[in-house]
């Protein structure tokens, strides 16, 4: 089912205050950027978000499911489900979208740190 334009045009519009966001198309859903950092999935018109080691326990504690692009259940990506009430508060929506920013954040500074320790090649 491709997401409805009116349910995109209304996340940009309420995550709006965390920065520029945007979104691109991908693989049949939508991948939503903060200031060119993934933090959400927008698939079947539900809005998932990005989760690590710090803010997993969130999601997990209110028996949020990690999404699964596969029908491998096996197979996880690690955004979680977003509450259903978020769609109803904003600033709740804000927070919770806000720490899937920093996940982003997190995740992307570590893929830095290992390129970086990556030994030079051609000795």
């Amino acid at each position: 089912m491709p997401n409805r334009t009116s349910y995109i045009e209304f996340l940009l519009e309420q995550l709006s205050p965390l920065g520029e966001v945007t979104m691109r198309s991908m693989f049949g859903g939508h991948v939503v950027y903060c200031r060119g950092t993934p933090f959400a999935l927008v698939a079947n018109n539900a809005l998932y978000l990005k989760a690590d080691d710090h803010n997993r326990p969130h999601f997990e504690a209110r028996g949020l499911e990690a999404f699964h692009p596969f029908e491998d259940p096996k197979a996880v990506i690690q955004y979680y489900e977003s509450p259903p009430e978020l769609f109803e508060d904003r600033q709740a929506l804000l927070h919770w979208a806000g720490g899937a920013v920093a996940a982003g954040q997190r995740a992307h500074a570590k893929k830095r740190r290992k390129k970086t320790k990556r030994a030079p090649s051609g000795k």
